[in-house]
């Protein structure tokens, strides 16, 4: 027969599993404390676990009970860290994980797990670097769970090289380790190797879920990949893969950003379930194209449908104000940015304000605008409206403005480069020399330019002038007979953009060999007639290249895409029919 002490044990742990919010935990609580029995380390512990694990958020009150238990033991102190781990008191973890070390009692593969990801929501380097010598020091590291929790830690911290070596020393993986890699390449700027990643996780035959392909889909948005961008598309289809908001949103994402805007907003509308991250995207997906009212029109819907608009929204609006000349909407929406939602804009949405008033050929009033800013404006911001005063022939300002520029970031050599173009397009040479002579005295390095086009699932970069590609001389030749048609059509170079004072015939060939002329001289060379071309490149698109590739569309009866690498302009330039 069970004791008296055993039978209020197991009434009372069973009325603490039914406890249906943390009111009734705490009238529990203080009947335990009327019977005495707060102080019994096995009821204390089902109380705890409750506090802090079944009742998320309420973490200072399962500190309370923690506080109250003489000596916790390995499970007390794990269900505190787990709790701590999931609350917005996440630090607090480390410095009782700290107290649990320091106290002798040696941990589990649970505590690591539960501070690890501590260490990785919260970014923190150097606890997470003890805290893995420790684990490891005390045998855990062949722990899969363990070794998943290093593993991300790592990649949380931007240190993807150590991780990678970690991952490829791993005995053994799981979906989490393969996914965990893939998504840090491709949340920090490296979709080409977390594409090769992907790719050796489908040879190992490890079942893909629902976050790496959403990390995939990332990838293939970056590098404008939308024939991979469809096959994973078809891959969730054939495998039932649900089509969450996450997954959901990354299709659009992808889809937008590769040229296929007809199949974003089909996936869009077909999703059962939209958060605000999926309207914002959705949005942007239209002002990349430069459909700025359809852009707005979905922002409409979207406030109509009862969600609250946030500051990737009002980006993703501005944007496309910025993108469609909409100068008086944007206006509009980002003064209700505060006004009606309360949102202090941030440095994105005072750029896109800055841009769309430089498109409008505004640039006092851009200049006024930051000049008037309550935060400091970055080299982005200036940099937009040097180019725009350039374009503009505002020489004057512009004198002021690369002053701003080059003492706001001295060793960028782009910025060299941008105030070096300004001088030269009004016949400055003495102060493109000086600036020139700065920008090597700095050591001020520029940075170079490529282009990218995929055919057959396999990339081909390009850069200007470059002959290092196999079929160099048919792409030239290819080259030869576009700017035949291109002349045939009336082209003339607009060669205010080289920046060198050479004569006009060499201007014209510098320009022809920018490297998205390349890629898409090799792109006509490599595919059917009438196939669409989808080229990235890392920088801008000079005006020149700009004429060109919608002549060439126009020429050659061919969808051509050109997009920056950073999203930060997007040029999709042919004939579209958007339903």
């Amino acid at each position: 027969m069970q004791s008296v002490v055993e039978q209020q044990r197991s009434l009372f742990s069973s009325l603490i599993r039914r406890c249906s919010s943390i009111l009734s935990l705490k009238s529990l609580h203080a009947l335990l404390i009327r019977e005495g029995l707060d102080q019994d380390s096995f009821l204390a512990s089902k109380l705890l676990q409750a506090s802090a694990v079944s009742f998320s958020g309420h973490m200072d009150y399962a500190h309370l009970v923690f506080s109250r238990i003489s000596n916790p033991n390995l499970f007390v102190y794990n269900t505190m860290l787990q709790g701590y781990s999931r609350s917005n008191s996440a630090i607090c973890a480390i410095s009782l994980y700290k107290r649990m070390h320091g106290s002798g009692l040696p941990g589990n593969s649970f505590t690591a797990a539960f501070v690890l990801k501590v260490c990785s929501r919260l970014v923190r380097v150097v606890e997470g670097n003890e805290i893995r010598a420790q684990v490891l020091k005390m045998g855990l590291g062949s722990d899969l769970a363990v070794a998943n929790g290093i593993l991300k830690w790592a990649v949380a911290c931007g240190r993807l090289d150590e991780a990678r070596k970690m991952f490829d020393e791993m005995a053994e993986r799981d979906p989490a380790s393969w996914s965990t890699v893939i998504a840090g390449y491709s949340q920090n700027g490296m979709p080409r190797e977390a594409l090769t990643l992907f790719r050796e996780m489908q040879r190992s035959f490890m079942e893909i879920d629902g976050f790496t392909l959403a990390s995939v889909l990332g990838a293939c948005a970056q590098l404008g990949s939308l024939d991979l961008g469809r096959w994973v598309h078809a891959y969730i289809d054939k495998h039932d893969v649900p089509v969450d908001v996450v997954i959901g949103t990354s299709l659009v994402d992808m889809y937008s950003k590769c040229g296929g805007l007809d199949e974003a907003l089909r996936v869009f509308n077909n999703m059962p379930d939209k958060d605000v991250l999926a309207w914002s995207s959705m949005i942007g997906g239209l002002a990349i194209h430069g459909l700025g009212e359809r852009a707005l029109e979905i922002f409409a819907q979207m406030k109509r449908s009862n969600l609250r608009p946030n500051c990737v929204t009002f980006t993703s609006v501005l944007f496309a104000c910025s993108h469609s000349g909409l100068l008086e909407e944007g206006k509009f929406h980002f003064d209700s940015m505060s006004r009606k939602y309360g949102i202090a804009p941030q440095i994105e949405h005072y750029g896109c304000m800055v841009d769309l008033l430089c498109r409008a050929g505004q640039t006092q009033e851009a200049y006024d605008f930051i000049m008037s800013m309550p935060i400091k404006p970055n080299e982005v911001l200036w940099r937009a409206l040097l180019n725009s005063c350039r374009i503009h022939g505002d020489v004057e300002l512009s004198s002021c403005i690369s002053k701003h520029l080059l003492e706001l970031d001295p060793h960028g050599g782009d910025n060299y480069v941008l105030v070096s173009n300004v001088y030269a397009s009004s016949g400055r040479w003495s102060d493109v020399t000086r600036v020139r002579g700065l920008m090597k005295k700095r050591k001020a390095e520029k940075e170079h330019g490529y282009s990218m086009i995929e055919l057959n699932n396999t990339f081909h970069e390009f850069v200007m002038g470059d002959e290092s590609h196999p079929h160099t001389a048919e792409i030239y030749e290819m080259l030869d007979k576009m700017n035949v048609k291109l002349k045939s059509q009336g082209y003339v170079a607009t060669t205010a953009d080289v920046l060198h004072d050479i004569d006009e015939e060499e201007k014209e060939n510098a320009l022809g060999l920018h490297s998205e002329r390349l890629a898409i001289a090799f792109g006509i060379l490599q595919t059917s007639d009438n196939q669409p071309l989808r080229v990235i490149k890392n920088l801008r698109v000079c005006g020149d290249c700009h004429s060109v590739i919608k002549l060439l569309s126009r020429v050659y009866s061919r969808e051509i895409t050109v997009s920056t690498d950073d999203r930060s302009e997007t040029k999709s330039l042919g004939t579209k029919s958007i339903n």
